[in-house]
């Protein structure tokens, strides 16, 4: 059994080993930083988690999987240096994403970062549990309600930062048939889906303009060797440590909110980014099917 100085001690280092051979959740200390990094069971965001907590973070790690799940918050609680706890929710559901922030807001006073990671690539079209095409879900819809959800908690953050990890893949959005009932692709899907989340990135940096939260949008790296890349068929030409060194620039990056990197310089996203109309017909949208006023 742990004595109350065991305890302690292991708050005071900000470390979580103690809560790991307990089995209670780890509990973040007054000096670390509180990150979200959503998809983090594997791939990119687990490489960004364990960066994060490296450099002394208190993690929450997110995915559909219990087992890999438990598996990350082990590996971050045993090196010592950060700490981290494990979120099961499954994006392709609107309604276990309003779940996960009620969980989180229900744990925790405030959150510092949140890292939209999650996506997924399907090879034919399939829909969520709320009968929206499935990229399109999980790569941007689950990321905006979210984002909505725990902005409470990131106004109260110590220099609070969203960042969506988007793509160089871009394919304009047909607001007639943004559900591509009609002409449906994998990579039409994938790409409107990234744009979609440099759309919200915009608007979101200046809707919270004046209330010191950044709000970024990149392209970590091409086809990096993740299982999401691979498992669809295609050929990794970058590594998830390429991508990891991304995100964590963007992370630590002064640049203006609202910005879009390629890696880790500034970049120029596709044009119906800057259309303002466009934006407000994928606000309102977005709005109507996630239920948001």
């Amino acid at each position: 059994m742990l004595t109350p100085t065991l305890v302690l001690a292991a708050l005071s280092l900000g470390i979580a080993t103690a809560w790991a051979q307990t089995g209670t959740p780890a509990v973040p200390t007054a000096a670390q930083r509180i990150a979200l990094v959503t998809g983090s069971t594997d791939g990119l965001g687990r490489e960004v988690a364990r960066r994060l907590a490296a450099d002394g973070a208190h993690v929450i790690i997110h995915g559909r999987n219990v087992e890999r799940g438990t598996a990350v918050v082990d590996a971050i609680n045993a090196a010592g240096k950060g700490s981290a706890r494990f979120y099961q929710a499954d994006f392709a559901s609107l309604a276990a994403v309003r779940r996960l922030a009620a969980d989180i807001r229900r744990d925790y006073r405030r959150l510092d970062l949140l890292v939209n990671n999650a996506g997924v690539i399907t090879r034919e079209r399939e829909v969520s549990t709320d009968g929206h095409e499935m990229q399109f879900a999980v790569n941007y819809l689950a990321g905006y309600q979210l984002t909505y959800a725990l902005l409470p908690l990131l106004e109260q953050g110590r220099a609070p930062r969203i960042v969506n990890v988007s793509s160089l893949a871009a394919a304009p959005l047909d607001f007639s048939d943004v559900m591509l009932t009609r002409g449906w692709s994998s990579n039409r899907a994938y790409g409107q889906s990234k744009l979609a989340q440099v759309m919200f990135t915009i608007d979101l940096a200046q809707e919270l303009k004046g209330k010191n939260i950044v709000v970024q949008a990149l392209h970590p790296a091409t086809y990096m060797n993740t299982t999401m890349v691979t498992s669809s068929g295609g050929t990794p030409r970058s590594t998830v440590e390429e991508g990891a060194a991304a995100v964590m620039h963007v992370i630590a990056t002064d640049g203006p909110s609202g910005s879009y990197f390629v890696g880790q310089k500034v970049g120029t996203p596709h044009q119906q980014a800057a259309d303002a109309d466009a934006r407000r017909q994928l606000r309102e949208l977005s709005r109507k099917l996630t239920g948001l006023p």
